[in-house]
């Protein structure tokens, strides 16, 4: 009985001795097939360039991978997508550093913060990586290429279509993104200067969102809980209008205050469709994804393309709305994903 347990105890340890080592090689041989598949790929095309943007999971930031990705079609480069899922400037850094590491050809990303993306930049540039900063800009940096909007001038743009949209005495709250983030403070500037000097607009104060819908509504607010007089709103990102607008509609259904934002997302649309924001600050997020992708290539040509490549920034009100759709169908509230 004894000499029975013992060979049913070692047949079932060599059958779970079995059982793992089959899975160890089948999972084993799946991860080095897509390693080194990817690799292959890599080394079938020109170039093997990275775009890292902000935050993988965002609608603005899909939309300039799209236009990367048929930019690297185009040029027969392999690109990658890589970034932290949601805002986070430590992994981002980290990605950035790891890429490094890999030596691929050339990175495109945005110049957040100088502090910390400076030296991580002029890294990559030390090794011969090109670098081309992408929707933010670090100008200290030793990046050779810049593509996005004059964050500034939207900024300014943005405080004229304040002043031309209102009459009367504003009292204005700020949602911005990041307070550590240079684009977002250039937008605040500019909007800043452009209302300065008319006494009839009242900047109240300026909350973060974290470039979140619910960091925006918590931001919105605490503005409005500070300053109830609030007659009008600037969002200076993505998601800050999404919650503008769902605080007002919640806590102030019967107000009306003046609201604009940045970006044609499909919800920004919408609201502007629906009256709930007066204005939207248009970027170009498929241009810069596919002009970065062509200065990059330019460089590993041994070209200097213009440092300084900014794309068209401008106001959409509601009654513009439809031809603009029609004008940019298949990029912006038309269809399910565009960072």
């Amino acid at each position: 009985m004894k000499l029975m347990r013992q060979r049913f105890a070692f047949f079932v340890f060599i059958l779970l001795f079995s059982v793992c080592f089959f899975l160890m090689m089948y999972y084993g041989e799946k991860t080095f097939f897509v390693k080194k598949t990817a690799k292959s790929e890599a080394k079938k095309q020109a170039y093997h360039f990275v775009l890292i943007p902000e935050e993988t999971d965002n609608e603005y930031w899909r939309i300039i991978e799209k236009g990367a990705r048929e930019a690297a079609e185009k040029y027969n480069v392999y690109l990658e997508y890589l970034g932290p899922k949601r805002a986070n400037m430590g992994e981002h850094v980290r990605i950035l550093d790891k890429e490094i590491a890999g030596k691929v050809d050339g990175i495109m990303t945005q110049g957040i913060s100088e502090d910390h993306f400076t030296p991580i930049i002029n890294k990559a540039m030390d090794r011969g990586i090109s670098v081309v900063t992408v929707d933010a800009d670090a100008p200290y940096s030793r990046r050779e290429v810049y593509v996005g909007t004059d964050n500034y001038a939207a900024g300014f743009l943005a405080g004229q279509a304040l002043l031309e949209d209102t009459e009367g005495k504003q009292v204005v709250g700020i949602v911005t993104g990041r307070f550590d983030a240079s684009h977002q403070r250039l937008r605040v500037q500019g909007f800043r200067d452009a209302v300065e000097k008319e006494k009839r607009i009242e900047i109240a104060g300026i909350k973060e969102s974290g470039i979140s819908k619910t960091g925006a509504v918590q931001a919105t607010y605490d503005l409005l809980k500070e300053h109830p007089d609030i007659t009008a709103f600037y969002g200076t990102s993505a998601l800050d209008g999404l919650g503008i607008a769902r605080v007002i509609s919640t806590m102030r259904p019967n107000s009306d205050p003046y609201i604009i934002t940045f970006d044609t997302l499909p919800e920004n649309m919408d609201l502007l469709r629906d009256g709930k924001i007066d204005a939207i600050v248009v970027q170009h997020p498929y241009e810069m994804g596919y002009r970065a992708v062509e200065m990059l290539v330019e460089l590993k040509k041994g070209n200097h393309p213009e440092r300084l490549q900014y794309t068209e920034s401008h106001i959409l009100r509601q009654r513009d709305l439809d031809q603009f759709l029609k004008e940019n169908k298949g990029l912006f509230g038309d269809e399910d994903d565009p960072d």
